[in-house]
């Protein structure tokens, strides 16, 4: 198993483009890797079309060999980085300390006298790439050595910046990650200090700022590495015109006339019960103040016992600050004074009962109104508002859902001040798209998009030219709908353009100057693809690389299978894949497992290519390994979403089932008498659950750290699906309440530090199958985290698990 993996690694070749952009933006070089220690040098004259080596490989190898005194490989030249000439004749570049310079024309080396522009450094591999879950829960702590604030951003699984922090000089960030997880540091420039990919064991950073490179154009908005969404405009303490100060006395307001030095108590009403946010928003004219009143929710907090520690021999205790389903939480109310008259405005609060979260709060510019988004618990009703200078509340856009906002995932707004427009994302037609709303009326002018596909993220918004960038999923019909590609539309719904084609998911990096983007596309079955595109209209400029998968498929490796079959109802396609073993013999029967995980925020079958993976791995040992996306996860419009309501123990089960049957019609050497199933977190919990709900199918099920009762799990993710106020859907779903219909074999594994879901949840799990007089396995860590089972030693017991119970023999004998 291990050997695959060693036997895997750099054996796809022409598979990344890394585009060096030349001054005019023209055009650009790369170099790419052509083989087992073999590489080339492109160069590409976009304006033309025109791609070909960047010089003689053959003789600029010949010339240098004979000016270093030693062999050189024309497919392995001693140096990486490489300087153009403005009009591309000359080609400079340095092998350790020597410059040298090529004549592409007369095809001439020589070493330059005085100084040279060949680089100094090659940072042309340097990039961020996205997560992949490759082990449990791990610390990481970065350490800021340098003199300026840093940024440390964590990539997620699709590739995307996510802004976690800032690091002030000489402080630590200090967070929890998983292993295989990519984090990405950043300057004031935007420009990277490091990227860094965690591993399974202490993960330390000390950055002094020394070294920094500018990163590639990956798209606009979220995928630009360079900016982010507007935070909320308030200011400190101070009105804008400078005349009046703000402070909080005693849980009440006190504002400060700084001309007269008169103070004037707003509020008398403050207590430790109820009391005014030490937070002030100026309306831009200085005449209208907005401040939030608090009103504190429970203070929950979870313990542990770290049974082991590092530092001593007694046993710590832990406590951490962790709400959950149904707690009372802290419940913030906007109140208006008037500084002009010295006194309170009633707000009316009819339309901002029972938040979740205000959020976006700010001022327009001509002081006219004060906004907010407003998210209602039970994520049902979403409302874009404003407080008017009177204290009456209207609506600009209001979402109402019988089941669930997605508000994790389906939220955007951009305020288009000039125009008096909001361009605001909604499922209100069954599918996630844009709309123009008008700020005065409320009226929906027009749907920005439309059409049975989903907007998956907006990536800018161009007011000037009244455009939108973004990336879609389902878009191309006859593709699999999960496939992203990239485009753009105007405000009106008109001009809608691909900008990316091709049979895959896609990514995209766009030249410094927007002219030109190149577009890498691959899928779970074929290696990645770069072409060359104008941004103007997405049509092609010019192939650049077709990945070569030749030298992994000669060690063995199997490519992946897609396969699709009709889900629950008879109608819908269910997409999932297959790995098989490198010996894998299609007279043979196997046994089959499933990893899951069907949390609704997302859907999690691979779609791009890689060559090694967990999955693949378990498959190693004799078995056929599947992932599904059944009905309940996300992106494939709102009734197949819906179908987790309140219902999350479905966890798609019933399409899951049929899809390996399905899948076993074409595949006979899959042994549905034999399946396993595993996962972790919301994966541990479903695994459970499919040995409890549907154990005639599921043999046996490893299940780590699962939130296994939707009740003792964290509160934001488990009232969005399952429901608030709580109902007898929690109780009814919790696999401690169904633990006694266990059949077949489980294995359960937690960590006892978990801070993502509490450890007490499997334990609970664990006390009603002693009750219930069931036999199981039970792994519990000593000071693990979350998603230890993915980690070395709890996938090494998982693969023992399914090979005794599923192989019926003794692993490694």
């Amino acid at each position: 198993m291990e050997q695959l993996g060693r036997a895997a690694r750099g054996k796809v070749f022409r598979d990344e483009v890394r585009p060096q952009w030349l001054p005019g933006g023209d055009a650009f070089w790369y170099v790419v890797r052509t083989g087992e220690g073999a590489k080339q040098f492109v160069l590409v004259e976009a304006t033309a079309g025109k791609r070909e080596p960047a010089f003689d490989h053959a003789k600029l190898a010949e010339q240098l060999s004979a000016e270093l005194g030693r062999e050189v490989e024309a497919n392995d030249l001693p140096f990486g980085a490489l300087h153009f000439s403005e009009d591309l004749d000359t080609v400079s570049f340095r092998v350790g300390k020597d410059a040298f310079e090529y004549d592409r024309t007369e095809q001439k080396l020589t070493k330059p006298e005085g100084e040279s522009d060949a680089p100094e450094d090659d940072l042309t591999g340097r990039r961020p790439y996205p997560s992949v879950d490759k082990g449990g829960e791990v610390n990481l702590v970065i350490t800021n050595a340098s003199t300026e604030p840093l940024m440390a951003l964590w990539i997620d699984r699709e590739g995307a910046p996510k802004m976690y922090g800032q690091i002030e000089p000489k402080e630590e960030f200090k967070h929890r990650t998983y292993v295989g997880h990519v984090w990405m540091i950043l300057n004031r420039k935007g420009q990277a200090l490091a990227i860094y990919e965690a591993v399974d064991k202490d993960n330390k950073l000390s950055l002094d700022g020394s070294t920094a490179w500018d990163l590639p154009r990956r798209g606009r908005g979220r995928g630009n590495f360079r900016g982010g969404p507007r935070g909320p405009r308030r200011g400190g303490r101070t009105s804008p015109d400078g005349t009046w100060k703000a402070s909080i006395e005693e849980h009440n307001l006190v504002v400060r006339n700084t001309k007269t030095d008169e103070e004037i108590r707003l509020t008398d009403d403050g207590t430790e019960d109820s009391y005014l946010e030490d937070r002030f928003y100026w309306s831009p004219d200085s005449t209208r103040l907005i401040v939030m009143n608090i009103t504190p929710g429970d203070d929950r907090k979870i313990y542990m016992v770290e049974s082991s520690p590092k530092d001593q021999l007694q046993p710590k205790l832990h406590e951490h600050d962790y709400a959950k389903p149904g707690d009372k939480l802290e419940i913030k109310r906007p109140r208006l004074f008037d500084l002009e008259e010295g006194n309170e405005i009633t707000v009316d609060a009819s339309l901002l009962e029972n938040p979740w979260s205000l959020s976006r709060l700010h001022w327009t510019e001509d002081s006219s109104e004060f906004r907010i988004l407003f998210n209602q618990r039970g994520h049902q009703v979403l409302r874009f508002l404003a407080i008017e200078r009177d204290g009456s509340v209207r609506t600009i856009v209001e979402e109402v859902s019988d089941t669930f906002i997605d508000y994790t995932n389906k939220v955007h707004l951009d305020e288009l001040d000039e125009t008096n427009e909001l361009i605001w994302m909604s499922e209100r037609d069954g599918w996630n798209h844009l709309y123009l709303i008008d700020t005065k009326t409320g009226e929906v002018k027009n749907p920005i998009t439309s059409g049975e596909w989903v907007i998956r993220d907006v990536e800018e918004v161009d007011q000037e030219k009244r455009q939108i960038w973004f990336t879609a999923a389902g878009i191309v019909p006859e593709q699999d709908p999960y496939y992203i590609h990239h485009c753009r539309v105007n405000f009106d719904g008109t001009g809608l353009t691909m900008l990316t084609e091709g049979d895959g998911t896609h990514t995209i990096d766009y030249s410094p100057d927007r002219r030109f983007l190149i577009d890498k596309y691959s899928r779970a079955d074929m290696p990645p693809v770069h072409t060359l595109r104008k941004v103007e209209d997405g049509s092609l400029v010019c192939e650049l690389e077709t990945a070569d998968c030749s030298a992994l498929e000669k060690t063995g490796w199997k490519r992946t299978e897609r396969f699709v079959s009709k889900g629950r109802d008879g109608e819908t396609d269910i997409y999932g894949v297959i790995y098989f073993p490198t010996n894998y013999d299609p007279d043979k029967k196997y046994p089959v497992i499933e990893y899951i995980y069907a949390g609704p925020h997302s859907a999690f079958v691979p779609k791009r290519f890689s060559s090694r993976s967990q999955t693949r791995a378990m498959a190693e040992l004799g078995f056929i390994v599947v992932q599904i996306d059944g009905m309940g996860t996300n992106w494939r419009g709102k009734k197949f979403h819906d179908v987790c309501w309140k219902n999350l123990a479905d966890s798609g089960f019933p399409d899951r089932i049929l899809w390996m049957e399905a899948a076993a019609k074409k595949f006979p050497s899959m042994d549905l008498s034999r399946v396993g199933i595993y996962g972790g977190s919301a994966g541990g919990q479903s695994a459970l659950g499919a040995m409890l709900s549907h154990g005639d199918f599921y043999k046996a099920a490893v299940a780590d750290c699962g939130c296994h009762d939707n009740r003792m799990d964290k509160i934001w993710w488990n009232e969005q699906w399952m429901g608030w106020p709580i109902d007898k859907h929690y109780e009814e779903q919790s696999n401690v309440t169904n633990a006694h219909k266990l059949q077949g074999d489980l294995f359960l594994i937690v960590g006892e530090l978990d801070t993502n879901v509490d450890p007490a949840s499997t334990l609970q799990v664990v006390n009603a199958l002693v009750k219930a007089d069931k036999d199981f396995d039970f792994l519990i860590v000593p000071g693990a985290g979350h998603g230890i089972g993915s980690g070395s030693y709890g996938m090494r017991r998982t693969r023992d698990f399914f090979v005794r119970k599923l192989h019926g023999v003794e692993p490694r004998r």
